[in-house]
């Protein structure tokens, strides 16, 4: 493979997709929003046209759920335009293009986990904003390239673990949503796939995955594995999603079948305990 531009450098993806291929030359290059704004056209053919690269791994996106429902636009932006901006030049360079989608897409009322085919039906504007992303990507339809839907995400930067463990040490006691289901997703088990995946993809239509961690558990599960870990004194107490109201409804169930990308790619995806007894071992950076 040629060049690989990776976007959303700054995110925890990014981050985890630079720690995976520091040492392995130039072959890779980074893009934070700073350094080029994918709501502007003239930029990515600006790049394109300097850089060029055979793959795209897209890792931007306007993830803040609750903001998202006052900034439906800004949203919009970056979740779906630039994504159709993206696969456009994509298909008309003959670039592969890997975009990161979200679990968010599903609405949650179903008590299996959700397959590919499955129908659509955001109960937010983040997810709505990501699903016509994936339209957008769908309609330009570049070949040899992918939609990967992950969730529950943590890596290098601001996520649920880190939170975690900052509360545990300030409280003796917290309180952990025990009514959403989901898997916990390790960034760096999340950047290997990516990068596995390029190369590989070798179907003309653009193909949806699904990618996170095995197992199944409430954030209260999370919650309590990441405190007991930690060695932390702290009681974590479930409780309801209605003593956490927020702006953005969030799906009560978001657990993803990865039977497709299992099959496709011959790939063995690690649980998501010892993921998590991995990233905190490593001093929960990575």
């Amino acid at each position: 493979m040629g060049k690989v531009w990776i976007t959303g450098a700054g995110g925890q993806t990014g981050r985890a997709l630079a720690a995976r291929t520091a040492g392995k030359g130039a072959g890779f290059l980074f893009t934070s929003r700073e350094a080029l704004d994918l709501c502007h056209e003239k930029e990515i053919t600006r790049f394109l046209s300097v850089h060029p690269v055979e793959a795209v791994i897209n890792t931007a996106a306007y993830t803040a759920v609750d903001r998202a429902e006052e900034e439906p636009e800004e949203a919009r932006k970056i979740n779906a335009e630039a994504v159709g901006v993206l696969a456009y030049h994509a298909r008309k360079r003959g670039i592969r293009l890997i975009h990161l989608s979200t679990d968010y897409v599903f609405d949650g009322t179903s008590r299996q986990p959700y397959r590919e085919s499955d129908p659509v039906s955001p109960v937010n504007v983040y997810g709505q904003t990501k699903w016509e992303g994936e339209a957008l990507m769908l309609q330009e339809a570049p070949r040899h390239s992918a939609i990967v839907r992950t969730a529950w995400l943590y890596g290098q930067g601001n996520n649920f673990v880190n939170k975690i463990l900052q509360l545990a040490r300030q409280r003796p006691e917290i309180e952990v949503v025990a009514d959403q289901y989901g898997s916990p997703t390790r960034a760096a088990d999340l950047a290997e796939v990516l990068l596995y995946m390029v190369p590989r993809l070798h179907q003309k239509e653009v193909k949806t995955y699904h990618y996170t961690n095995e197992g199944i558990c409430t954030w209260f599960d999370f919650a309590t594995a990441i405190v007991q870990w930690s060695g932390i004194p702290c009681e974590v107490n479930p409780v309801t999603s209605a003593r956490f109201p927020t702006p953005a409804r969030r799906p009560a169930y978001a657990v993803l079948s990865k039977e497709a990308i299992k099959n496709d790619l011959g790939i063995t995806i690690p649980h998501w305990k010892d993921s998590l007894d991995d990233y905190l071992a490593a001093g929960a950076r990575l």
